[in-house]
């Protein structure tokens, strides 16, 4: 596995590891009929796009790193509610 392709798979790298292996698994389920599986490119986009959001607001605010880790993005979620 390439360097990339393993940094996609981390969990303190890639928050929606989740979201990307729901949307390959239905494009797989699905013969990759995109229409099949716009509600997991929904969820995917609104899971990229929360992340993004804490990510710039922590980088304004000075906080390092810049995206939190797995486990401070499970305490977020868990106090939040899932908000995608």
């Amino acid at each position: 596995m390439s360097r990339h392709a393993q940094q996609l798979r981390d969990h303190d790298i890639n928050p929606c590891v989740e979201e990307t292996d729901a949307s390959r698994k239905c494009m797989d389920d699905n013969n990759y009929k995109k229409d099949m599986c716009t509600a997991y490119f929904l969820k995917y986009k609104n899971c990229r796009k929360f992340w993004h959001d804490i990510m710039m607001q922590r980088k304004r605010n000075g906080v390092k790193p810049e995206m939190p880790s797995a486990e401070e993005r499970r305490k977020i979620l868990e106090s939040m509610g899932k908000p995608y």
